[in-house]
């Protein structure tokens, strides 16, 4: 009797082992390191936020961009690019002397938006498939790196920002755009996004209403080294 009670519960434990092995194993080799975030994240619905064309109307972009301190000859990455809204306009502005790096982490998005910057002869736009973890950049390469209306469907916010962080160029900034509202709901409070972002060694600079665009911007720079992944401590926000 002893021996059967004993035997179920090796097999009970095993169970619990492989289980809690496959719990970490959905988490990319990459993220492991990293909290995960102590909040919800919202599902990717779409690469439009809203029409071009509508866009354009309320000047978004080069309100954005004028405000993100956009200028010719400027390296920018353009994270979350979708369809290429800003990807097109920030290579407008940044001109021959300048370049793009529009990233994705949809295979079929990149593939899309290649498709229009050959179709357009962006010759100063290039395009890169990142993963949820890690965009990918070059290191020291960005005096801007844009992250439009994606901020809150980051699934690994701490490593991605970790790996992020080496990309910008000294003086560089980081360009949040996003809606006021809960991750759930398809926005980021400031107050989180700050805090996430300090987390990783960035101080906001700025936060601008910006209706035109959905939401705010929030400009940040790096003012400390990257963490020790070990010592994160998640943000924890509600509402």
């Amino acid at each position: 009797m002893i021996r059967a009670v004993l035997a179920g519960a090796l097999v009970l434990l095993a169970a619990c082992d492989q289980l809690g092995d496959t719990t970490t194993s959905e988490r990319p080799a990459a993220a492991r390191d990293f909290p995960r975030a102590d909040r919800p994240v919202a599902p990717i619905v779409s690469t439009r936020w809203s029409s071009e064309e509508a866009r354009d109307r309320v000047n978004e972009a080069d309100d954005i961009m004028d405000r993100a301190g956009i200028r010719p000859g400027m390296t920018v990455a353009d994270i979350g690019a979708g369809e290429g809204y800003y990807t097109v306009r920030l290579a407008k502005r940044v001109g021959k002397t300048g370049r793009v790096l529009a990233e994705d982490i949809m295979p079929e998005v990149i593939e899309a938006l290649s498709r229009r910057i050959t179709r357009e002869k962006w010759d100063n736009v290039s395009v890169k498939l990142g993963a949820p973890e890690d965009p990918k950049l070059p290191a020291n390469s960005f005096d801007r790196i844009m992250m439009v209306h994606m901020y809150h469907e980051i699934a690994e916010p701490y490593a991605f920002l970790w790996h992020l962080s080496p990309a910008l160029k000294k003086d560089g900034e980081l360009i949040v755009v996003d809606a006021d509202r809960p991750t759930d709901r398809h926005g980021t409070p400031p107050r989180l996004l700050a805090c996430e972002l300090a987390a990783m060694g960035f101080r906001m600079e700025q936060l601008v209403p910006k209706p035109t665009a959905g939401g705010y911007l929030a400009r940040f720079r790096r003012i400390a080294a990257r963490p020790d992944p070990a010592s994160i401590i998640p943000c924890a926000f509600r509402g």
